[in-house]
């Protein structure tokens, strides 16, 4: 089998940063250590360089269909441009339809990622109709490789499901091990703050997020690890937390030794709410949900990761376009121009996260090295059922591995992005670090700006129960 030999490199995992040479044999890290031969392998030149774990991004939605669209990215495009990013894995949301089973949600985003898909990809299944047969299937699924369920308490009549079926769903997962990850909003009582600003001729991008208050996210959240609690103590993972109503809470739970999880994004760390204020309907690119916060929550989420309140950083990737359709379809984010509620929920995030994290965070002084790569690689593989294959680099593991050089620089921009969507919520933003050699599984996709892999060459995780740890 093909060998690759990285030479002269700083070896940066969640433990450890050290100067050593990484042999790949095939898809798998062979060997680690100085000085290391390799007759007739490939050479990667990473003096001066970072070597990673690549990145794990385990939250997005690849044509997700939302509103009368699609997300613009499939697995083909958002997957190139993951890569392109640094990331080598995904875990992208699969939707149960009303009564359907939930194998068939799961089957139909396997053919959306089948022949498409650049790089490893597992799923999730985004559930609906919560009844008995439905919690027999999750016990199925978690054997096939599907270990994670989300739940939304947000969205009602489209995904919002009530308490009781939360706790149903909670108790069957702390008996089969899978793991719940819920959508923390109070849709009911956003529900009402819509219909009151729709009432008042209150049409703007930003009524999205004032409609969206961050106490409604505080007070899910609680009343979620509430639930889990009762169900007997059951690992509960908050997706996409961007308040520190809610981060307050998972602190809470958390220093009563209870198994609550969540992540952020970038765009709660970076972005703040003024930015819907944008002139003319431009706010509409950064209505997503939960929305975007005042600036002072920034900092109580860099603190939350610094302090493992927060394990994960993920993007929810979603992007609508602006000005552009899809696959025919009418304009993306301007189907709500006239009416806030029918903007598209989303936003691009796949290829810039592991950047944006670098540049904030490490370049920034707000976390080391090691916490950088914990954040991006190796906890999202362990919550995930993905470790030790994915999420480090250690002699058996998939040889997902960027080479990253911290002296480059690039602006973010639409204009050189690899993501199908016609923005960036970062337009003009210079940030330090770059990706410059990608390997999946041992096999160099992107380098030096160009991409190498083949369409369809990503192959699907079976995913294990959880590593939790506090």
């Amino acid at each position: 089998m093909a060998k690759t030999l990285i030479t002269g490199g700083t070896v940066v995992t969640a433990a450890d940063t050290y100067r050593a040479d990484v042999l790949i044999d095939g898809e798998k890290v062979a060997q680690i250590g100085q000085g290391l031969k390799a007759a007739g392998a490939k050479r990667i030149d990473a003096r001066a360089k970072y070597v990673i774990p690549g990145g794990i991004d385990v939250h997005t939605h690849m044509e997700l269909p939302f509103g009368g669209t699609f997300a613009s990215d499939d697995f083909e495009t958002g997957t190139i441009a993951a890569a392109f990013g640094g990331t080598t894995s995904i875990v992208d949301f699969a939707v149960q339809g009303f009564g359907e089973r939930l194998a068939k949600a799961r089957d139909a985003w396997l053919a959306k990622a089948r022949g498409k898909a650049v790089i490893d990809y597992g799923l999730h299944v985004i559930v609906r109709d919560v009844n008995d047969r439905v919690l027999r299937e999750m016990d199925t699924l978690i054997e096939d490789g599907v270990s994670s369920f989300k739940l939304f308490m947000a969205y009602p009549g489209v995904f919002m499901v009530d308490d009781a079926s939360i706790f149903k769903a909670l108790t069957r997962a702390g008996e089969n091990g899978g793991l719940i990850c819920m959508h923390a909003e109070n849709g009911g009582v956003i529900d009402v703050l819509v219909k009151r600003a729709l009432a008042r001729k209150n049409t703007a991008p930003k009524w999205h997020a004032l409609t969206r208050p961050p106490e409604a996210e505080g007070e899910a959240t609680h009343r979620a690890f509430q639930l889990a609690e009762m169900a007997g103590g059951i690992p509960l993972y908050i997706v996409h937390l961007s308040a520190a109503q809610a981060l307050e809470q998972v602190r809470l739970f958390r220093d009563r030794g209870l198994p609550a999880y969540a992540e952020t994004c970038p765009q709660y760390l970076f972005l703040s709410i003024d930015r819907y204020d944008e002139p003319g309907f431009d706010g509409a690119k950064y209505v997503m949900s939960p929305p975007l916060r005042e600036r002072w929550h920034q900092e109580e989420l860099w603190k939350g990761l610094a302090r493992n309140d927060l394990q994960v950083v993920s993007t929810d990737h979603c992007p609508f376009c602006m000005k552009e359709g899809f696959r025919g379809l009418p304009k993306q984010k301007q189907l709500g121009i006239d009416d806030f509620s029918k903007i598209p929920n989303g936003a691009p995030g796949v290829e810039t996260r592991m950047v944006l994290l670098y540049d904030g965070g490490v370049v920034g002084g707000r976390i080391t090295l090691s916490r950088w790569v914990d954040l991006t690689a190796t906890t999202p593989a362990k919550i995930m059922g993905m470790f030790p294959r994915k999420g480090t680099i250690a002699i058996g593991s998939d040889a997902d591995i960027v080479v990253w050089d911290p002296r480059a620089t690039q602006t973010l921009s639409a204009k050189t992005h690899h993501m199908r969507v016609d923005y960036s919520p970062y337009e003009g933003r210079k940030v330090k670090g770059k990706a410059v050699t990608v390997l999946s599984r041992g096999e160099i996709i992107v380098e030096k700006d160009r991409f190498l892999g083949k369409k369809g060459r990503g192959r699907f995780v079976k995913r294990g129960s959880p590593i939790l740890q506090q």
